[in-house]
């Protein structure tokens, strides 16, 4: 290649940058190294919201041929386990009586409650998990449905409305038994998924019924 060519070459590898493609792709397109298209770019401006959503486009278009190959054979040798195992754990659990439910909340608790005396206090984001501990409480012990509360931490810029809905449905406590919801404050630099619905904490005010289960 003359050096009428080279010039070419860079100049439109400039303006491809300047349109926001990445280096990748600009080495793809004109057959350069990377180290090339990288020192021919680096005074390029680039508009990194077109960058970004390049980067997003290739991501999906990446993706979709994946679910068009559908699973490979150790994706599906693991899915099959994760059933096979999900089956004998039915099977060799079978139905809980009041002994072992008593048993398994209270393991649960110990991980997971308060441990402060006067109140039952537990907090979860799993809802199967808020499901079995209203359910063990409701069943391993007398209490008053009335005296039950409900706090939710969810993120600002979440629906506390449907959140609030989603957990009374779940746990049976009326919305009017759920108090102030606490709204925390994104922090991108600590973590980027959320819980939709929040993260709840069940709570009891009952020093016998927690001073129950303690003991």
């Amino acid at each position: 290649m003359g050096y009428r060519g080279m010039i070419d070459k860079q100049n439109q590898a400039r303006d491809l940058r300047a349109e926001g493609w990445t280096l990748t792709e600009i080495c793809e397109q004109l057959g350069c190294s990377k180290a090339s298209a990288s020192l021919w770019c680096r005074e390029v401006e680039i508009d990194f919201a077109v960058l970004e959503e390049r980067r997003r486009s290739r991501f999906l278009i990446g993706n979709e041929g994946a679910r068009r190959r559908g699973p490979n054979k150790l994706q599906r040798r693991k899915a099959t386990e994760i059933e096979e195992m999900r089956s004998e754990g039915l099977k060799r659990i079978g139905m809980l009586s009041d002994r072992d439910l008593l048993i398994a909340g209270l393991a649960l608790y110990a991980g997971e409650g308060a441990k402060t005396d006067g109140a039952v206090k537990f907090a979860n984001s799993d809802p199967r998990m808020v499901l079995f501990f209203t359910s063990w409480l409701r069943r391993c012990f007398t209490i008053d449905e009335s005296r039950l509360r409900m706090r939710i931490y969810l993120h600002e810029g979440l629906d506390i409305t449907a959140a609030t809905s989603f957990w009374s449905e779940l746990t049976r406590i009326p919305t009017d038994q759920f108090i102030q919801p606490y709204r925390a404050v994104p922090d991108p630099s600590i973590r980027r998924t959320k819980h939709l619905m929040g993260c709840p904490s069940v709570g009891y005010s009952c020093a016998r019924t927690h001073r129950a289960g303690m003991g």
